[in-house]
């Protein structure tokens, strides 16, 4: 760390895997800035968690399936060492059925917004020539689910975009990297898989026999944000339990 203490925004960050993660990076000694879409009493239980440990957070509030949400959330951030895209949404319907409203939901949340918050970090990190840009993709980009259609697709678009991103940035001190969580075990997915049988249907397709947890995704992007992975860009690096492969 420089004099001056670097700063980091981390998406969708007042629960489950973003909270870890902004825990993580408070601990690496960055000022994280926590992020939520409406729950504002559990950005800031994330805040004081971070504090309470003698770390540094503010939260910012916006909801990114509307653009201009994003574009506010864009100037409200300022300038940004780290950028962690984690805020998703993801719908289960059947394919047939998905509706355009639905569609444009998740691909505003999942992909627009991290498009449009990229832009906006970009310069500051060129202009310093040190930036880690960290997208929280999904396991559903190799194993898509088949009722999550758009989630799944809007996951793999988002990777694409960092790889892409990876190359021309490189040159500019830039690191861009995709983590890919598997079955994490969050408020997402307590419903589904309180259901005895689709649980048993998910563990046996993970190799390592159990459910992550949101702090088994928090030590790679700690990594990728670091000084240490500064020589790691354009990878999506799974973090699921071996579900990936199977």
């Amino acid at each position: 760390m420089s004099e001056k203490k670097k700063r980091a925004l981390v998406t969708g960050s007042s629960r489950g895997i973003g909270r870890a993660i902004a825990i993580s990076l408070a601990k690496d000694g960055f000022e994280v800035i926590v992020h939520c879409a409406g729950n504002a009493a559990k950005a800031e239980e994330t805040r004081a968690i971070i504090e309470a440990d003698g770390g540094s957070a503010s939260v910012l509030q916006a909801d990114l399936t509307r653009t201009e949400e994003t574009g506010r959330l864009a100037e409200q951030m300022g300038d940004l060492d780290v950028l962690v895209l984690n805020a998703s949404i993801q719908y289960r319907n059947k394919w047939e059925n998905i509706s355009l409203e639905e569609c444009c939901t998740q691909l505003n949340c999942n992909f627009v917004s991290s498009m449009l918050l990229i832009q906006a970090a970009v310069p500051h990190m060129r202009e310093q020539k040190w930036g880690r840009i960290v997208t929280i993709g999904s396991v559903q980009e190799a194993k898509p689910h088949p009722d999550m259609l758009v989630y799944s697709s809007s996951k793999a678009a988002q990777t694409t975009m960092a790889r892409s991103l990876s190359l021309q940035l490189a040159k500019d001190g830039i690191t861009v990297n995709n983590v890919a969580p598997g079955v994490i075990y969050t408020d997402r997915n307590v419903e589904a898989l309180s259901d005895a049988a689709y649980a048993k249907k998910v563990m046996d397709l993970i190799p390592v026999g159990f459910y992550g947890e949101p702090e088994d995704c928090a030590g790679i992007v700690s990594l990728l944000c670091s000084e240490q992975g500064r020589y790691i860009t354009g990878q999506s690096i799974y973090v699921d339990g071996g579900k990936g492969i199977m």
